[in-house]
């Protein structure tokens, strides 16, 4: 049905608008870190992408820290320092991801 497939598709960037503005909410007093929990989680690769390039932005030209809790492997690859966590536990700043739990 015609209807369902764009209706479906203004979800979908109503979702994307709404994770901007959420990003744009957390950053708007300048703290000096910023934290983001699955802040790409309803993101397509593309606008990822442009998240990820925005936070790294904040580290280098804003002297910020960004903490981000994600699942996404190829998020967690691209940044500076990665801390793996599995059964509230640490287990390693240098873990392969994903990790697989037993």
């Amino acid at each position: 049905m015609v209807v369902g497939k764009y209706a479906h598709h203004a979800r979908g960037n109503a979702g994307v608008q709404q994770q901007r503005v959420a990003i744009a909410r957390a950053l708007i007093n300048d703290p000096s870190i910023a934290m983001g929990d699955e802040p790409t989680g309803n993101l397509d690769s593309a606008h990822t992408a442009t998240v990820f390039a925005l936070f790294k932005e904040l580290a280098k030209e804003r002297q910020q820290t960004v903490l981000v809790v994600t699942h996404d492997g190829d998020f967690a690859r691209r940044a500076d320092r990665r801390i793996y966590i599995a059964d509230g536990q640490i287990v390693g700043p240098v873990a392969k991801f994903p990790i697989h739990l037993k």
